[in-house]
């Protein structure tokens, strides 16, 4: 099936023969959907936290910052920008030159709110040789817009949203990369100031992200009087996954040549489990608010920083009982129920088991990477649920899920969907060390049964595409799971152009 060239092609990506026709296979094979119990819901599966809770844990996750703890904010930024602007795109290469879309209309309506305009009427005035308002008023709609998207201006059709300009500050205006900065300082900066942070991008883009922090991140070190450490990694060509054609066999292009595809963003389990760090906080590029906004993203951040710490105390003090051996009955029941209750792990299974069957499990439970995860209200925006699915050895515990890992044909899988009254917004804060201090290896966590087969085309030609695990999915999928409901507030991604116009943006 493979020749020599490919084999020598997979060599070299860091792709083995069995890792190939594994993929193959899974083409083949397809993926099984997940068995659901539930939706998640504040009744079982997110807890709720009250304002005395709200006080307790942000105390809590003060204190763990003044222990000069290795607190990380992960943020995945290698996502072209492409997307955001496809409205736009499509008014270039429309049949019409005046706005005429609603989403046209209210861009060029409102577009001296947008951040960017100083620097695009900049650039219109060197390229055209006229400013916005002259170029709007004389129906060169579409000089604007080339001057925003295209190579000869702002290029941001080209450009990764982590170096968008987003917000206007007090005195200057700020790029997405920069925001972060800003609350890697009001929430992960430990008691000796120091903030860690590290972004993945894309390996055409790192050379102007390097650029941003040297041009910025002493400005803001003194601002806020802390010292950054801030690093990049790319998603690795191992985790690229191969194209297969509409018989399960390798796709290959017009040469011969095998065809690669990213992975999705669950390749970035890799990039996650290279990091070195007791607590690392997880949140998407795009969503970040100005600094008015910031408050209220800031406390819900010291929130679920405060229950990890709390989870993993209490999970600590049992490991540690457990692993002396002298624990009672009553002691083993107890450690079940914070299983059960606390961290929403339940087998029907257990009351089978004898203590030092019960015992097993328990440590087996308790000793995994443990994630505590927002969850706001679900408003209509995509993005996976919080449910109450089975894992592969009949646990039942909270796991966040896409649509296309429910089995839409079954009834009541369709449901309790339907029913889910949260949805994830990307907010995860992760404890990745054991008792011991020894980082756990998050490749042995991730459940591979839970890809994604989506159907692409390549110069005419359809092919299958493989994604891999989702990274807050599957990749996290044997991983101790909380849920927090935390308010809308905190969720404000830019997935189009015009999103930036929102009151929470301005």
């Amino acid at each position: 099936m493979f020749t020599q060239q490919d084999l020598e092609v997979l060599a070299k990506r860091g792709i083995s023969v069995e890792k190939a026709q594994s993929q193959l296979e899974s083409f083949a094979k397809g993926f099984p959907y997940l068995k659901l119990k539930s939706a998640a819901s504040l009744d079982y599966g997110i807890m709720s936290i009250d304002e005395d809770a709200a006080t307790y844990y942000q105390d809590l996750w003060t204190k763990y910052l003044a222990a000069n703890k290795q607190i990380l904010k992960f943020v995945p930024a290698s996502g072209a920008a492409s997307r955001m602007f496809k409205n736009m795109f499509e008014f270039i290469s429309a049949d019409y030159n005046v706005p005429t879309t609603d989403f046209e209309k209210k861009f060029f309506a409102e577009i001296e709110k947008f951040a960017f305009y100083a620097e695009l009427d900049e650039k219109c005035k060197k390229n055209e040789g006229k400013d916005i308002q002259t170029l709007v008023a004389t129906g060169q709609y579409k000089a604007v817009v080339e001057n925003l998207l295209l190579e000869k201006g702002l290029n941001y059709g080209n450009l990764p949203k982590g170096l968008l300009t987003f917000h206007r500050s007090a005195d200057s205006v700020r790029k997405a990369f920069e925001e972060h900065l800003v609350e890697g300082a009001l929430y992960a900066a430990n008691g000796e100031g120091q903030v860690n942070l590290h972004f993945t991008v894309s390996p055409e883009h790192l050379p102007f992200f390097q650029q941003l922090v040297s041009e910025k991140q002493a400005s803001y070190e003194k601002r806020f009087g802390v010292k950054y450490h801030i690093s990049f990694s790319v998603q690795k060509a191992s985790t690229d996954t191969m194209a297969a054609a509409m018989d399960n066999t390798p796709f290959r292009d017009e040469k011969g040549q095998l065809l690669f595809r990213p992975g999705g963003h669950g390749a970035l389990i890799e990039n996650l489990n290279e990091q070195d760090a007791d607590v690392i906080f997880v949140k998407n590029i795009d969503n970040v608010v100005p600094d008015g906004m910031k408050p209220v993203t800031v406390k819900y951040k010291q929130i679920i920083g405060g229950v990890l710490v709390s989870l993993q105390q209490k999970i600590f003090s049992y490991l540690q009982l457990l692993e002396g051996g002298k624990y009672t009955h009553e002691q083993l029941i107890d450690m079940l129920y914070f299983l059960q209750k606390s961290l929403y792990v339940k087998n029907p299974e257990t009351k089978n088991l004898d203590d030092t069957e019960l015992a097993i499990y328990i440590k087996q439970k308790l000793n995994r990477p443990l994630r505590v995860c927002g969850m706001v209200r679900n408003a209509g925006e995509p993005g996976g649920g919080p449910f109450i699915a089975q894992s592969q050895d009949g646990t039942y515990q909270d796991q966040i899920l896409e649509s296309s890992q429910i089995d839409m044909n079954d009834p009541e899988a369709v449901a309790m969907f339907k029913q889910g009254s949260h949805f994830n917004p990307v907010d995860l804060v992760c404890a990745v060390r054991d008792k011991n201090g020894k980082s756990f290896d998050l490749l042995k966590h991730v459940d591979h049964q839970t890809g994604f087969i989506s159907f692409k085309s390549k110069n005419g030609r359809e092919l299958k595409a493989l994604e891999l695990p989702g990274l807050w999915n599957g990749a996290m999928s044997d991983w101790n799971t909380v849920f927090v409901e935390v308010p809308m507030e905190t969720f404000n991604p830019v997935k189009t152009v015009n999103d930036l116009l929102r009151p929470q943006h301005q």
